[in-house]
């Protein structure tokens, strides 16, 4: 689990099991991985027995194929250069995947780009095709102070909102979202994420505004 999901794996891990359990994997031949730097879902996917396009907009082949190679997957994973705002396949796959991506692609063209994306991939995958999603919100006060103060790339990341959200998958035909997490993104190491995702699952989830909460994840199907 911590190499498919990386970081937070413990709040991140709830749109894993909700993606098991709503995907009917018998049916899914073809995928792609969108800003798989490392590569985590596509090794979820590869482990599935689905061949897997594992892309990023830089050469994701470098970061991503020792993981790939150490779970003796390679024979399932090809690597592409792909730009989310370009994607140069039309009613191709039968998934794809992203997580933490929307955000990053919002700095330079905000909400029109991050819609573009959504509109790829729509047009990227098969009818019937399903996108997989899990994302970074904007979430609470709270939460945007915090990334400002301390972290990196805070200030310049486009967190969507839920309601943005909602909107960029318009085109779908059909979509369910959800949403998770408050206090453990405020861990600065895995171990201090962990605990306070485990505080999370005490009441924050539950009686909190939907959106308070950080992490968005669902499924859309063309």
């Amino acid at each position: 689990m911590q190499d498919i999901l990386q970081w937070d794996v413990r709040a991140w891990s709830k749109a894993l099991r909700y993606w098991e359990r709503a995907v009917r994997w018998e049916q899914v031949r073809s995928a792609l991985e969108l800003g798989g730097q490392k590569g985590g879902l596509s090794l979820w996917l590869a482990g599935k027995g689905v061949d897997v396009v594992c892309s990023d907009v830089h050469d994701v082949s470098a970061t991503a194929r020792p993981l790939h190679a150490a779970y003796d997957v390679l024979p399932r994973i090809r690597y592409e250069r792909i730009d989310a705002l370009d994607i140069p396949y039309q009613d191709h796959f039968d998934l794809v995947v992203f997580k933490s991506v929307i955000g990053g692609i919002g700095r330079m063209g905000g909400a029109s780009a991050q819609q573009a994306v959504f509109t790829q991939i729509h047009k990227a995958l098969k009818p019937g095709g399903m996108l997989l999603f899990a994302e970074n919100l904007s979430a609470s006060p709270l939460h945007r102070a915090f990334r400002r103060a301390f972290v990196q790339w805070g200030a310049s990341w486009r967190y969507p909102s839920l309601a943005e959200l909602e909107r960029y998958l318009a085109d779908f035909a059909s979509s369910e979202l959800r949403t998770s997490g408050f206090f453990s993104t405020f861990g600065r190491n895995e171990g201090q994420r962990r605990a306070l995702s485990v505080l999370d699952g005490w009441g924050p989830d539950q009686l909190l505004p939907v959106g308070w909460r950080y992490i968005a994840y669902g499924i859309a199907v063309k």
